[in-house]
Order: C-alpha cells, then sequence, then structure tokens
C-alpha cells in the first residue's frame, strides 16, 4: 500500500507554445496536473510508494489523465470514475516585466461531484506514513469539501501524518459555504500547515502582530497543528526570483537563507514542489532546518522544468541545497 497519499482534483492543463499570449497561440500543449498530485509526483520521483485519490470521467480524457499520472509514477488505483468533465485551466507564461496567466474552466467537474462514500479512506491509508491536502479541494463544492474531512478524520485515527497547504482560491467558492466555514474542521485534524499570517487571520479569525504570534494563537487554538510553514518569494520579475522558507515548531522558527532563480522557465507547480521536498526531509532527516532547505531547493529546481510537476533526483535537489547552483554541464 502506499507510503504517502493525497486528494484533490487534477486539471487537464491547455498552455501557449512559448511565450506566446492566448491571442497568439493557434495550438496548445496538453498535460494533466493538480496541487496535490504534483506533490506526489516529485515523492515518487525521490523513491516514495505515492499514491492519489481524485476523480476522472470514464472517457478518453479521464483515461489519457489517469495514464499520465501512471506515467509520472503514481499510484492510480484508488482513482474514482464518474462524472462528465474533467477540469481545465489554460496557461500564458509571463516573462521579465509580463507575469503569467492562468484562466480556469473547472465548474462541475467529475471531483466537484464526488461525495465521501466514493473512497473507502481507512482502507487506503491502513498502511500510509503521510496523508497531504490543499484549500483548494474543498472550495469546489461541498461533496468534495466532505470527502476531504472524511480523508483527515481517517488518517488522524490511524495515527497518520497530515499536511495541509490552506492557501485557497476565493473566487471557486461558489456553493454556498465560505473557508471560514469549512476549513477550521479540516485544519483542526491536520498536523503540519502550510499558511502565512494573512491566511490564519482571514480563515480563522486569529491575529499576530508576526508570523511567529500568528503560528502560536494558531496552535494554541488548534492544538494538534504541530507546525506552520510559508515561503517568502522576493519577485525581481516575471523571469527572475528569489525564494525562501520559515518553519515554526512550538518551539522556535526555523528560516533558510534566500535561493536565487534566474531564469524561469516555469513557475506553476513551485509550490507543491516545496511541500514535497518539506515532506521528503521530513521523512528522511532528523533536522528539521535541513528538511526545509531541501523544500527551498526542490521549488527552485522546479522553476527550471516546463510543467506542473518536479522531475528530478534527490542528489539534484541535495547539491542546490549545498549551494551547487552554477548550472554545469554534465558529463
Amino acid at each position: 500500500m502506499a507510503q504517502i497519499v493525497s486528494f484533490g482534483e487534477v486539471l487537464m492543463r491547455l498552455s501557449t507554445p512559448g511565450f506566446s499570449r492566448f491571442e497568439q497561440a493557434r495550438q496548445f500543449n496538453v498535460t494533466y496536473a493538480g496541487g496535490e498530485a504534483n506533490v506526489s509526483a516529485a515523492l515518487s520521483y525521490w523513491g516514495h510508494h505515492a499514491a492519489h485519490v481524485t476523480r476522472f470521467p470514464d472517457s478518453p480524457i479521464g483515461r489519457a489523465a489517469t495514464q499520465y499520472l501512471d506515467f509520472i509514477g503514481l499510484d492510480t488505483s484508488h482513482i474514482v470514475y464518474g462524472g462528465n468533465r474533467i477540469a481545465v485551466y489554460f496557461l500564458e507564461t509571463g516573462v521579465a516585466m509580463r507575469g503569467s496567466q492562468i484562466v480556469y474552466d473547472r465548474a462541475n467537474s467529475a471531483l466537484a461531484e464526488m461525495q465521501p462514500e466514493d473512497v473507502n479512506w481507512e482502507e487506503i491509508l491502513k498502511d500510509a506514513k503521510w496523508f497531504h491536502w490543499a484549500g483548494i479541494t474543498p472550495a469546489l463544492s461541498q461533496g468534495a469539501a466532505d470527502t476531504l474531512l472524511a480523508g483527515v478524520k481517517a488518517a488522524k485515527k490511524l495515527g497518520v501524518t497530515v499536511s495541509g497547504d490552506i492557501f485557497y482560491r476565493p473566487n471557486l467558492w461558489k456553493y454556498g459555504k465560505k473557508p471560514t466555514e469549512i476549513l477550521p474542521e479540516i485544519t483542526a485534524n491536520t498536523d503540519i500547515v502550510i499558511a502565512n499570517g494573512e491566511n490564519i487571520k482571514e480563515i480563522f479569525d486569529i491575529d499576530g502582530n508576526d508570523f511567529v504570534e500568528s503560528c502560536v494563537n494558531l496552535q494554541k487554538a488548534y492544538p494538534g497543528v504541530k507546525m506552520v510553514v510559508d515561503t517568502k518569494r522576493t519577485s525581481i520579475s516575471a523571469s527572475h526570483n528569489l525564494l525562501r522558507a520559515y518553519l515554526w515548531n512550538g518551539k522556535e522558527l526555523l528560516e533558510t537563507g534566500d535561493i536565487e532563480i534566474n531564469p524561469i522557465i516555469d513557475r506553476v507547480g513551485g509550490g507543491d514542489a516545496f511541500i514535497a521536498g518539506l515532506i521528503h526531509g521530513l521523512i528522511t532527516f532528523d533536522d528539521q532546518l535541513k528538511a526545509l532547505e531541501f523544500g527551498v531547493a526542490a521549488s527552485a529546481l522546479k522553476h527550471t522544468i516546463e510543467g506542473d510537476a518536479l522531475i528530478s533526483t534527490v542528489a539534484e535537489v541535495e547539491a542546490i541545497r549545498k549551494g551547487e547552483t552554477s548550472g554545469r554541464i554534465k558529463r
């Protein structure tokens, strides 16, 4: 059974060739991606048995999406089939002073119509060590939110570590519920939260004068939360960023140095690569700072790779973590 399990929507990604604008495009490059699946994909490349739970239409498109997840090494045995359509997003990659643009088309998708009874979480998670979720999935529908809540509760019952990226898209919440009504109960069953002070205020109405105070107050309200993690991006241009990360473990704040990323080839999925690197580091290393640094290095490397998923080896990420960023040719 899978060591790591993630749950969330997988979309068809249609991107303009190169740096073309939407108005210029006469064809699109096709791949499949979703934040939680991106996390599991990176972990699979690093040797972890990772499974992704999602729902696809039982159609050639749904089967093509499954085949893609198979290709990148994910266990797809728990995918549910039903519904009429796969969610889609369109990407225009920016450069220099022009930022990237994303347009979503995900209403009435197969996953948005999912219900808790579609998934046997205790069977899926019985041998797992880790379960990962993100705040976009419960934004899609009450059924998706209820299915996720059942998953995190099953994980906690079984002693599985739960991580949650609570960053969310406000414009997706169109089914009558607000993030403040849904995310707190899910977070109460989560061990490691990826969030910043602004998210903590918006979702939980918890204040803090700085990141540490926000984290301390969050843990007082939600004692099951063991760590709070955040990244800081300094954007010099769409093609040139600096990236660092912070981790509050309940006792001290750990902070990495900046990694310079220049030029950026594809920023999409960088946050997912960071989470994958953090999970790998926390599973593999005894040193939390080293785990955090591995996450930042993984994210930086992802920015050099087209597509949503980080395709890399542990050795490549570890080299960046140690400061080997010259990009010398390998022979």
